[in-house]
């Protein structure tokens, strides 16, 4: 492998060490999640709560994985929730308005958040427009554009019995719960693997093997317990298996192909890679493609939960919440680090807080102001690990 090859490893070898801690302190906080909760009220880690969780997390964690990708450019995208509320309306205009498929209705709506990324990528690096503002004019004209597709009804609901809606309403059975589990295993010790080999082919240093045997072991124990668990209720959700099938095909793109490799590199140093010949305009704008697609998608599956759309879809807390998933899970605001499974250990600590508070009767109030003081933390760790790397 040639030095400038070597160089673009870098970056996303230390995305696997999300802000040079790794995703630990986040695992650590779940734990302790659980324990204060569960022991405050029993009902917080039963089968049926926790099936619910899977099934809130799965809509903002799609939004927060397609900010992930803004975010390792070092860049931000304020309009992923007014995209979402947007793509979810002219999904729905299209199919019960006009008694479209609602294949084609979806397909529609994520053409539509493609064409947002688009614009907005090019604004962005054609105009040179910061990204701030560029993606805080789209989260007002995006809003506003919302309420005029609606119109004066302000709401539309979706068929109970639809395609759209049943995609939050269908559980899988025991076995193809236990089918994804030995795939998603297999797929990621595959991926091992060949990183192993072409790590060990270009003469990088390697893990110990008892490392990578420890992670996919510890991987195989948690979704077993997934299963186990939210089998005792209703099954495996699907909206929990399109989340995770996401997550991984977004980690595995990104930690293995000559893409991911240029993403992380851009994140690092623009101009060191720009130097490098990498299209560093090109790939920005793809980035704001998919954060826009998938925000897109994350509206579609709001929308499949609450079986209609209406005025305030994408908005309240929605995109604070998918931001805030993101940099809770490690992935850093001053980009070039971080990982998709930052969207779901983020959104997982977001999600059980909201619940086992709403299970406590707690204010609102106190809920904000601690998911505040979770999202200082993981930002003040990122930049003390961040400032002592550099030294």
């Amino acid at each position: 492998m040639t030095t400038l090859a070597k160089a673009l490893r870098r970056p996303a070898e230390r995305a696997a060490r999300p802000g040079g801690v790794g995703s630990w302190p986040v695992v650590g906080g779940l734990i302790v999640i659980a324990i204060v909760f569960g022991s405050l009220n029993e009902q917080f880690l039963s089968a049926e709560n926790l099936t619910n969780l899977a099934l809130q997390l799965a809509a903002t964690g799609t939004i927060s994985l397609g900010i992930i990708m803004v975010l390792l450019l070092g860049e931000i995208d304020l309009s992923a929730g007014s995209v979402s509320g947007l793509c979810a309306a002219v999904l729905a205009i299209v199919h019960v308005r006009h008694g479209q498929s609602a294949l084609l209705a979806v397909v529609i709506a994520l053409a539509l958040g493609a064409v947002i990324g688009l614009v907005h990528g090019l604004m962005f690096t054609q105009l040179r427009m910061p990204s701030f503002v560029v993606t805080l004019a789209g989260l007002i004209g995006w809003q506003g554009l919302l309420l005029y597709v609606l119109g004066r009804g302000g709401t539309i609901n979706l068929p109970f019995d639809g395609a759209i809606a049943r995609l939050s309403d269908t559980w899988l059975p025991p076995w193809s719960s236990w089918l994804i589990v030995v795939l998603i295993v297999g797929v990621v010790a595959t991926s091992a693997v060949l990183n192993r080999r072409a790590r060990r082919g270009a003469d990088l240093p390697l893990q110990p093997v008892h490392r990578s045997i420890l992670r996919i072991g510890g991987l195989t124990v948690l979704l077993g317990a997934a299963v186990l668990v939210l089998s005792a209720d209703r099954g495996v959700p699907l909206l929990l298996v399109i989340f995770g099938a996401l997550v991984v095909s977004l980690d595995l793109v990104l930690r293995n192909t000559v893409f991911g490799q240029w993403i992380y590199a851009i994140g690092g140093n623009a101009e060191a890679a720009r130097r490098a010949g990498i299209p560093v305009t090109r790939l920005r704008i793809v980035a704001f493609v998919l954060a826009s697609t998938l925000a897109a998608f994350g509206g579609v599956l709001a929308a499949s939960r609450l079986a209609a759309v209406n005025q305030s879809s994408g908005g309240s807390d929605t995109l604070l919440m998918a931001i805030a998933a993101a940099v809770i899970g490690g992935v850093s605001l001053f980009g070039g680090r971080g990982r998709p499974y930052a969207a779901l250990l983020g959104i997982l600590v977001i999600q059980s807080i909201t619940n086992g508070m709403l299970l406590l009767n707690v204010d609102s109030s106190i809920r904000f102001m601690v998911t505040a003081v979770v999202l200082a933390a993981a930002v003040a760790i990122d930049s003390l690990s961040r400032r002592g790397s550099e030294q």
